[in-house]
C-alpha cells in the first residue's frame, strides 16, 4: 500500500488521535446536553468547561470573552456583525465614527466578503478600503499610520494562509495607540494557533477567530476571543448556550476534540518545536531547489511562519506541479484551498506584486507541527522523483537529451491547439498552428528532443510564426523561403517526414493539411489538420478512418471522425464509467482489455503505484490521444478502460473514442483519487 505525504496542513490537519477518542468519549459516554442539569447533562458539561479553561490559559484571554462556535467563517461574521453594529448604534446616537473599514490586501478573501455584506445589511455604507503590502507581504504601515483616523474597523491576519507571512502585531498595535484611533481591530488568528504564542488579553485585539480543524480537531469547531469591552452582537440568538453569546446546542464532540489538542498543546511533548520545524522546511527547501531548477520562493523564511513553503517554477503551471506530485502521492495545493478549484492567480501574490507568472503558477506546501522525521525524508525523496519526471518530459532543463517520440503531439491553450508532428528516427517534426502561450513549450520541447524543426506552418493567413521561429534558433532555418502560411517553396510534393508525407490543401483563404503515407493516397490519410472541417474538400481526399485534427477544440473533443458518428441508440447500449467495483469484475470478464493512463507523462513517471487493480496500463495522455484513437479504431473489438487521478480527463477520452465508433470505450468514474488503495495502489 502506498503512503500518502500530506502536505497541505494550511488547508486542514488530520484528527489527533487523542482528539478522536475524545470526541467518541463525548459521544458514546458523555453524550448529554450540557446545559442539563442531570448527571448525564453534568458529565457533558464538564467536558465543556474543561476545554474552555484550556483555552483560556493557552489564548491570555483573561477578563475577555471566549466562546465556541463552528469554526473562523462564523467567528469572523460574529465580530464583523458586532463591530458594524456597535459602530451603527453610535453614529445614530450621534457619535463620530470613522468613514473607512480597512483590511489587508492578502487577507482570506473571509475578511472584505464579510464587511461587504454587514456593511449593506446594516446600511452603513462605509469605505471599504484595501491596505496595501509589500514585496514581502508586509502591511503598509504608512499608508495605514494615515488612514487610521477615518479607520472605523482594522482587519489583519497573524498569519497568512498561503504564504505563511507573520503580521507585525505589535507594530500595528502601536500604530493604532500613537494615532488615537478608536478603531476596533480584529486579528484573523487561524493560522496561529499552535504556531505563535498568543496572550491576547494583552494586546489591543479585539476579535480573534480560530478553527479547530487547522490543528488536528475536526472540521466544524472553533472559538471566537472578544476583548473585554469590546462590543458584541451575537449572530445566533435562540436557547442561551455559550453564555447567551451564540445559541444551539453545543457541538460536544467537536469541543471535546478540541480541547484535547489543546491540552496536548498546553502540556508539551506533543508537537514539534519552532526550530525543528524550521529544519524541515528547511530541507524541503533544499529538496525543491534540487528538483526543480530555477524555483522561486514567494516569501521570505525569515518573516513566516516555518510550516509553510510557497513557491513557483519558471514554465510550469500550478496545474502541471499539482499533478506530478499527486501522482506521486505528495498533497499540495495551489493557493488557498478555498479557491484552489479556479485557475485564477494567486490574489495574495498579486498583492505582493509578484510576476504573473508566479502568482499564477505558485504552490504552496504546508505541514503541522505533528510532522516527523520519516515524512520529511519519505517526502524529498518524492519530490527528487517528480523532479525527474519533468525532466523527462521536458517540461524544465536537463543536461540530457531526452528520448525522442513518433507520432502527433496537442497543446491547448482556453479553446485553440497546436499539433506537433513528430519523428524520432530522423529527429525532425513539423509544427502547426504555432500558439503564443505555446512558444516556450514547443521550444523546450524541440531543444530536449534535439529535433530539427522541418516547417512551421498555419492553416489561416497572416498568423504569427515569427515569435516561434526566433525562438527555435539553430533548430529552425529561419531563412528558408515560404509562403504566407509558412510551406516550404521546396516543398510542391509535401513535406517528408520519416515513412509520412504532410501535403497541403488549398481551401479559399485556408489551408488543409493532411498527413499520410508516402504516395498521399486516400486511403492512406490518417489525419486532417484544418481550423474548422470542411468535409466537402477533405472527403475526396481521404478516407473513412481519417480522423480530423482541428486547431480550435473548445468542447475538449480532441479530434473528429470522418465517417459518420455511431448512433445514438446503440452509444447508449453500454455504460460509459465504470465504477471501482465494477471495475474489478469488467477486467475478470474482459482479460484482453487494456487500461490506459491518460495523465500527462510526466504524472504516469512520477506515479509510485501501479495501475488499477494492480494491473500494468500504457501511458497515452489526453495530448497523444488523436494518435492512438487512429490506431484503436482498427480493432475496435478490444476494450479501452481510460483512468486518471479525478476521472475528468478519462471521460473525455472515454467520449471521444465513443464518438469516433468505438464502443467499448469506458472510463474509471472518479479516477484514481475515489478508488480504494487497494485498486489504486
Amino acid at each position: 500500500m502506498t503512503t500518502e505525504i500530506y502536505l497541505d496542513g494550511n488547508a486542514t490537519t488530520a484528527v489527533l488521535p487523542a482528539a478522536i477518542a475524545a470526541a467518541a468519549d463525548a459521544m458514546g459516554q458523555r453524550y448529554g446536553n450540557p446545559s442539563s442539569s442531570h448527571g448525564t447533562g453534568l458529565k457533558a458539561k464538564a467536558v465543556l468547561d474543561q476545554a474552555r479553561a484550556c483555552a483560556l490559559r493557552l489564548l491570555g484571554v483573561g477578563d475577555g470573552r471566549l466562546m465556541f462556535n463552528s469554526g473562523a467563517t462564523e467567528g469572523i461574521q460574529t465580530a464583523v456583525l458586532s463591530a458594524l453594529a456597535a459602530l451603527r448604534e453610535r453614529r445614530e446616537r450621534g457619535e463620530a465614527i470613522g468613514s473607512l473599514l480597512v483590511y489587508g490586501a492578502t487577507e482570506h478573501k473571509a475578511v472584505p466578503e464579510s464587511l461587504a455584506h454587514w456593511n449593506r445589511l446594516l446600511g452603513l455604507n462605509l469605505t471599504l478600503h484595501k491596505l496595501p503590502v509589500d514585496h514581502d507581504g508586509a502591511h503598509d504601515l504608512a499608508q495605514l499610520r494615515a488612514l487610521a483616523p477615518q479607520a472605523a474597523l482594522v482587519c489583519t491576519m497573524a498569519a497568512n494562509n498561503e504564504t505563511g507571512i507573520i503580521t507585525d502585531l505589535a507594530a500595528i498595535s502601536a500604530l493604532l495607540t500613537d494615532t488615537g484611533s478608536a478603531a476596533y481591530w480584529l486579528v484573523d488568528c487561524v493560522q496561529a494557533l499552535g504556531k505563535l504564542d498568543l496572550n491576547l488579553a494583552a494586546t489591543r485585539i479585539d476579535y480573534a477567530p480560530f478553527s479547530g480543524h487547522k490543528l488536528y480537531a475536526p472540521k466544524g469547531v472553533g472559538m471566537l476571543y472578544v476583548r473585554a469591552g469590546a462590543p458584541f452582537t451575537p449572530l445566533i440568538m435562540g436557547g442561551g448556550q455559550e453564555g447567551g453569546q451564540r445559541s444551539g446546542t453545543e457541538n460536544m464532540a467537536g469541543i471535546a476534540a478540541l480541547g484535547a489538542v489543546l491540552a496536548a498543546l498546553e502540556q508539551g511533548g506533543t508537537f514539534r518545536s519552532h526550530h525543528e520545524l524550521a529544519s524541515f522546511r528547511a530541507r524541503l527547501a533544499d529538496s525543491l531547489r534540487a528538483a526543480l531548477p530555477g524555483v522561486v520562493f514567494n516569501h521570505p523564511f525569515d518573516k513566516s511562519l516555518p510550516t509553510t513553503l510557497n513557491f513557483s517554477v519558471p514554465g510550469l503551471t500550478s496545474r502541471e506541479l499539482m499533478d506530478v506530485f499527486d501522482a506521486a502521492h505528495v498533497r499540495v495545493s495551489s493557493g488557498s484551498a478555498c479557491s484552489a478549484a479556479k485557475a485564477a492567480p494567486s490574489y495574495v501574490l498579486d498583492a505582493m506584486q509578484a510576476p504573473l507568472w508566479r502568482s499564477a503558477g505558485a504552490i504552496r506546501m504546508s505541514f503541522g507541527p505533528l510532522a516527523d522525521e520519516a515524512t520529511i525524508a519519505d517526502a524529498c525523496r518524492r519530490i527528487e522523483r517528480c523532479g525527474a519526471a519533468l525532466r523527462a518530459s521536458c517540461l524544465i532543463p536537463s543536461e540530457r537529451t531526452a528520448v525522442p517520440h513518433d507520432g502527433l503531439l496537442q497543446l491547448g491553450v482556453e479553446g485553440a491547439c497546436s499539433w506537433m508532428v513528430l519523428d524520432a528516427a530522423s529527429r525532425s517534426c513539423i509544427v502547426i498552428d504555432p500558439l503564443p502561450d505555446m512558444t516556450g513549450r514547443i521550444e523546450s520541447y524541440v531543444r530536449c528532443q534535439n529535433y530539427q524543426v522541418q516547417a512551421i506552418v498555419s492553416t489561416l493567413p497572416g498568423a504569427d510564426r515569427a515569435q516561434l521561429a526566433a525562438a527555435l534558433g539553430r533548430h529552425f532555418d529561419i531563412h528558408a523561403a515560404t509562403d504566407d502560411y509558412g510551406w516550404p517553396a521546396s516543398a510542391d510534393d509535401g513535406i517528408r517526414i520519416g515513412a509520412q508525407t504532410l501535403a497541403s490543401v488549398a481551401d479559399g483563404a485556408a489551408r488543409h493539411y493532411l498527413l499520410g503515407a508516402v504516395g498521399l493516397a486516400p486511403q492512406s490519410m490518417r489525419f486532417a489538420f484544418c481550423a474548422q472541417p470542411a468535409l466537402d474538400v477533405l472527403r475526396p481526399l481521404t478516407c473513412a478512418q481519417t480522423l480530423l485534427c482541428p486547431t480550435r477544440d473548445e468542447h475538449n473533443q480532441f479530434c473528429l471522425g470522418m465517417a459518420e458518428p455511431a448512433a445514438a441508440s446503440a452509444q447508449a447500449e453500454l455504460p460509459l464509467q465504470l465504477d471501482s467495483a465494477a471495475l474489478d469484475a469488467f477486467l475478470q470478464a474482459h482479460p484482453d482489455a487494456r487500461l490506459i493512463d491518460v495523465r500527462e507523462p510526466y504524472e504516469f513517471a512520477a506515479a509510485i503505484a501501479p495501475g488499477p487493480a494492480g494491473r500494468s496500463a500504457r501511458s497515452v495522455p489526453l495530448s497523444r490521444l488523436a494518435e492512438h484513437a487512429s490506431g484503436w479504431l482498427q480493432d475496435a473489438s478490444v476494450p479501452l478502460v481510460f483512468f486518471c487521478r479525478s476521472g475528468n480527463r478519462s471521460l473525455k477520452a472515454a467520449q471521444c473514442l465513443r464518438r469516433l465508433g468505438h464502443r467499448q470505450a469506458y472510463s474509471l468514474g472518479g479516477g484514481l483519487a475515489l478508488a480504494p488503495m487497494a485498486l489504486a495502489a
